[in-house]
């Protein structure tokens, strides 16, 4: 299906309804996703990214019927992962000269990709490429989120063609901002910087600073994955300013895991006594073993503080909680507070190990957690009734 966005620009993308994980298992996408390729007709004719590549096939014969494959000029790649660049194959076999403009590191993602030395051409920030009426303007956008990627823009359309940048996992066949449900939108947008831009942040910050400051006017901003914003289009980069700094709402999220429910009960009398001390804080209590680890990291992400818990095993921790910390290192959060609890048996190291474990993620640890010896009765729930409170005092 292609769609037009304007005179100039048609969407030549697919819409993938069925994709359920991303990044091999690590990403959820309930919602599907797309992968978003333009054709720009001008006096040259420019494609700008490709599809995933177990639709490649389907790509290139939908975009025979959209034009003489002959007549594209150029291909634009404004980053190499495969979920942009997989129908390059397909595509390089019909148009095997045709120039990929990309950058530097896109040229060794791309043939480190395909192992194929297609005619290259590097482009860095401020290079231009006349098409006409228009013209692209190429601006890297390094981490962004990988080495390679860069954002193009059309001057005289006005269009920011931002590849992941403000993307969602989000399929739908409502294409843009203002005909979508916001709700879900910004839901998933939200869930997309958290999973996958955080560790950026500092990136997200210079660059989008860095774009504003060439005062280029925008009409609408066309991300790889996902809908178009096109009504009030730069509200999304107002959205990542504030999401790149630090960000918190008014939340404390719970995360456990337990064999036999002492810690599901500790978790559950902790948040009673958050609540019991403010009741204006939103508090969100997942078990890691059972709800999906991308949303749990999404609400971390918009959480002043957390407190993780698992009961002990084999002197550490059960596996989930471990694989959720894993998670929360490696994106690197800021400005954000932690706590640990749990329940054991014998040994009870499971705290102890978590404390250490949010120290090393970056948390400011609030104190050094609380653990309950077997399954918690009334004084105990009290105390972790009252340890919630004294928690939420100090954040």
């Amino acid at each position: 299906m292609a769609f037009n966005i304007n005179e100039k620009v048609t969407w030549v993308g697919k819409i993938d309804w069925e994709l359920r994980k991303f990044h091999g298992e690590e990403y959820s996408t309930h919602k599907g996703s797309s992968y978003n390729s333009y054709l720009i007709r001008d006096d040259k004719i420019v494609l700008i990214d490709t599809v995933w590549y177990p639709f490649a096939k389907e790509f290139v014969a939908n975009l025979k019927k959209e034009i003489d494959l002959n007549k594209i000029d150029y291909i634009v790649c404004n980053h190499a992962e495969p979920d942009h660049s997989g129908a390059l194959p397909e595509l390089m076999k019909e148009i095997p000269n045709t120039p990929i403009y990309c950058t530097k590191n896109g040229v060794k993602s791309i043939m480190g990709h395909y192992h194929q030395d297609w005619n290259f051409v590097e482009v860095k920030t401020g290079d231009t490429l006349d098409i006409g009426k228009n013209k692209l303007i190429f601006v890297e956008a390094r981490m962004l989120h990988w080495p390679d990627t860069m954002f193009t823009y059309l001057a005289g359309e006005n269009i920011l063609f931002s590849n992941d940048a403000f993307g969602q996992h989000y399929a739908s066949e409502l294409m843009y901002n203002d005909r979508v449900d916001s709700a879900e939108l910004f839901q998933e947008a939200i869930k997309y910087y958290a999973n996958i831009l955080t560790p950026f942040s500092a990136f997200v910050e210079k660059k989008i600073k860095e774009v504003l400051s060439l005062n280029l006017p925008i009409n609408m901003i066309c991300p790889s994955h996902g809908i178009m914003w096109r009504e009030n289009p730069t509200q999304i980069v107002e959205k990542y300013l504030k999401w790149a700094q630090s960000y918190n709402e008014n939340q404390v999220t719970i995360i456990y895991d337990s064999m036999w429910n002492a810690t599901r009960r500790m978790a559950e009398a902790i948040a009673k006594g958050i609540k019991e001390y403010d009741d204006k804080v939103n508090i969100k209590i997942f078990n890691s073993s059972k709800a999906d680890k991308n949303d749990i990291i999404t609400e971390v992400f918009k959480s002043r503080a957390i407190m993780v818990g698992s009961s002990t095993i084999n002197k550490g921790i059960l596996s989930s909680t471990s694989a959720i910390i894993e998670m929360i290192k490696g994106l690197e959060f800021k400005n954000k507070k932690g706590a640990a609890f749990g329940s054991y048996g014998w040994s009870g190291e499971s705290v102890k190990f978590i404390t250490e474990e949010l120290q090393e993620a970056g948390f400011e640890i609030v104190n050094q957690g609380i653990k309950e010896l077997w399954n918690p009765g009334d004084e105990a729930l009290k105390r972790c009734s009252d340890y919630g409170k004294s928690f939420a005092e100090k954040i």
